[in-house]
């Protein structure tokens, strides 16, 4: 499977027990929808390597427990620490309204008053407010991706209306 054709779902960020489980921190509001899953794809220096899963369920309401087939104790739970996650795309829950993946929306039109300001170029999320990267005529903006911006997105024209503050885009 290449990393491409799939989502990332979380991190492995501690051990549960000695018996192999490992604890992950899902990036999802809903990561009880995880719960059952057979199998993932963790990611090791060799590329996305294939897990199957014995048990999974929710603990302390943001994080998996997992018990994976291949793991058996403690120190080939320790291997896994810090290791990303992946699920295929097809597994991604659909969404709607103006609810939105954000590798779904790369090359979306930005558009406000009927006026289109740029495609999404790229998305940055590492820091405390994401943000849409677009062209705007000669020069890049970087514009919030909050829910008091977004009027309405549109799947099938590829386009996300939004207002924004008065001066935002001249920073």
């Amino acid at each position: 499977m290449k990393k491409e054709d799939c989502f990332y779902l979380g991190t492995i960020v501690g051990k549960y027990s000695f018996k192999g489980e490992v604890l992950v921190k899902i990036d999802s509001d809903s990561p009880e929808i995880y719960t059952n899953l057979e199998s993932i794809f963790v990611e090791l220096s060799s590329g996305l390597v294939p897990f199957f899963i014995n048990r999974c369920s929710l603990h302390k309401s943001s994080l998996l427990r997992i018990n994976f087939e291949e793991v058996k104790d403690e120190s080939m739970a320790d291997s896994l620490i810090k290791k990303a996650l992946y699920l295929p795309l097809s597994l991604l829950p659909k969404l709607k309204g103006n609810k939105f993946y954000y590798h779904e929306v790369i090359g979306f039109s930005i558009i406000e008053n009927e006026i289109i300001l740029g495609e999404i170029k790229t998305i940055y999320d590492k820091g405390s407010q994401a943000l849409f990267e677009i062209q705007l005529e000669k020069k890049e903006a970087l514009i919030p991706i909050h829910d008091d911006f977004i009027l309405k997105i549109n799947r099938k024209e590829k386009t996300i209306d939004v207002k924004l503050p008065d001066g935002l885009l001249d920073l």
